[in-house]
């Protein structure tokens, strides 16, 4: 099919990721509306995906990975910084780390005070219930009927519990449930598994209903752009296969862009929608100014404290545990679901409030017991037992933008956080060092201390030094969000039913819409947002 000849569906869903696939489940589940959803990357086919510990692979090569790159920092010594996104049918929710947090109450509650009718926690928690089957059964805060299967840690490596222990001695509560009554204290993660396999989206919500005939999926399907009739979206061009081949399809009655914070601004300016100075200089008719597309980049940053152990409790990928442990690991995992290949790596972290705002957590812990090197460097994990503690900033006050780097939709966009433009979140990120390791220094870790391996005594010696070391260490924690910022005034993309201003059958859904990122992981947040959008696709299609 070329360019000129187009198939019709009542939805064409652009992005096969956290959103996409629970949309592609609930608008298909009308037999009488057909639903195209289109993934850019390949089916969700590789064992990698589905290990959970397979993680480690997935996080650093360009299998289903976009494998973006942050332009020079400014802030940051001019250091670009390693993005890794899911590019397969799960979207990120298939190379994460599963850990299933939803952030606070007043998260939501401030969505809300900022004049996006139902969007407070009361009503988002009942979509967080709607899609969830949590091993713990249901109660107040969980659902026990849905599809998203949310299990307690199948294997924990004796330093976590230490760790939490560290944390206590410290004086911060336990906890056990990051998704109950309240986030804060320190325990270990809850993980998006399924009887020690990885619960992607895809898995929860695609693949059970895979076989409705009113359903299509295409893999390997790069959307190129939108067209439009006046002030309508009506078509989306895309690229599919390995031979590019151009095809156009119809969309009856609307088009959701799913692709998350970076591919769907980039979509829409390349469709002519987004600020005039992004979209014109690549010669690009406009359609819509839009100032607030691709604006408003928020993501979590994050800085690790690392030490050396001697009691040889960690993971340390030596040739004995590749020779020997390894392979018992793996009959462990593929004849029990057991072991340490069902290790989602963060099995351990914590929620804390350093404000004067007791109701809302401004830091997040990933505990992880080995020694976590960036860019996929092994050198340091396979030479030495060790542990490492991340640390994020919840709540930057730093926003960055997404703008094209040409008018070629294969041409990656430019992405500039622009972390630590604001003196608030250097400050921020030096307390969270501090905090960090005395954490690391407390008696129940203590005993398994040996020696530091960043940041060394110098890099601690005072504010400055700390802020020095963030500068040069820190890297994200994967969590983009905010630029199709959802709103009501002049520089919102989307209204609080998701709906592109001024262009009707368009709508975002997908973690760009958030107007301020949430406190913690965003998988679940996003199917949420998805849950949510569908109910109201629905409603307003009725």
């Amino acid at each position: 099919m070329d360019d000129k000849q187009a198939s019709a569906y009542d939805y064409v869903i652009v992005g096969g990721g956290s959103a996409g696939c629970v949309l592609a489940n609930r608008l298909s589940a009308d037999a009488d509306v057909s639903v195209l959803l289109l993934e850019a990357g390949p089916p969700d086919w590789s064992p990698l995906i589905h290990i959970p510990s397979g993680i480690i692979g997935l996080m650093w090569s360009r299998l289903a990975n976009w494998y973006y790159w942050t332009a020079p920092q400014q802030h940051m010594h001019g250091r670009r910084l390693y993005w890794p996104r899911g590019k397969t049918l799960g979207g990120s929710s298939a190379i994460n780390a599963q850990c299933y947090t939803r952030g606070a109450a007043a998260d939501y509650d401030h969505w809300a005070a900022l004049g996006n009718r139902g969007w407070g926690y009361a009503e988002m928690l009942a979509y967080f219930k709607r899609s969830e089957r949590f091993e713990g059964g249901a109660n107040d805060y969980h659902g026990a009927e849905g599809s998203y299967t949310v299990s307690r840690l199948r294997h924990v490596n004796p330093l976590n519990e230490k760790f939490v222990a560290a944390a206590e001695h410290c004086g911060y509560p336990r906890n056990d449930d990051f998704g109950g009554a309240t986030d804060q204290g320190f325990g270990l993660y809850n993980v998006a598994q399924n009887n020690g396999r990885r619960c992607s989206n895809a898995d929860a919500f695609l693949h059970p209903v895979r076989h409705r005939r009113n359903l299509t999926v295409l893999t390997r399907c790069q959307a190129e752009r939108i067209v439009f009739d006046a002030d309508r979206a009506t078509d989306v061009v895309f690229r599919q296969g390995w031979l590019r081949r151009r095809r156009r399809v119809r969309a009856r009655r609307e088009i959701l862009l799913c692709g998350g914070a970076i591919n769907s601004p980039q979509l829409l300016m390349l469709s002519g929608i987004g600020p005039r100075d992004a979209i014109t200089p690549h010669g690009i008719d406009m359609v819509s100014e839009l100032n607030g597309v691709g604006r408003n980049l928020q993501d979590h940053l994050d800085i690790s404290v690392i030490d050396i152990e001697k009691t040889r409790l960690s993971l340390r990928l030596s040739a004995r545990f590749l020779l020997l442990q390894a392979p018992r690991e793996i009959y462990r995992y593929f004849r029990h679901g057991r072991g340490q290949f069902t290790s989602n790596i963060a099995e351990s972290g914590g929620f804390i409030s350093s404000s004067d705002d007791p109701r809302q957590s401004d830091l997040q812990f990933h505990f992880i017991a080995t020694i976590e090197q960036d860019h996929g460097n092994l050198i340091n994990t396979m030479r030495h037992h060790g542990y490492t503690l991340r640390v994020c900033d919840l709540h930057p006050a730093s926003r960055g933008r997404i703008t094209l780097a040409s008018a070629n939709p294969r041409d990656y966009p430019v992405i500039d956080p622009n972390y630590l433009a604001e003196p608030r979140d250097v400050q921020q990120m030096v307390s969270a060092v501090k905090i960090a390791r005395r954490i690391m220094r407390a008696p129940p870790l203590a005993a398994h201390f040996e020696r530091p391996l960043e940041p060394l005594e110098d890099d601690m010696a005072d504010d400055a030094a700390i802020a020095d070391y963030v500068r040069r260490r820190a890297e994200t924690i994967y969590h983009p969000v905010g630029t199709c910022r959802m709103g009501h005034d002049p520089d919102a993309v989307v209204d609080d039913r998701l709906r592109v201003r001024g262009i009707a059958g368009l709508r975002v859904v997908d973690a760009s819409i958030m107007p301020t990122v949430v406190g913690g992981n965003t998988n679940a947040p996003t199917t949420a947002i998805a849950e949510k959008a569908a109910d109201m696709i629905i409603e307003d299609n009725a």
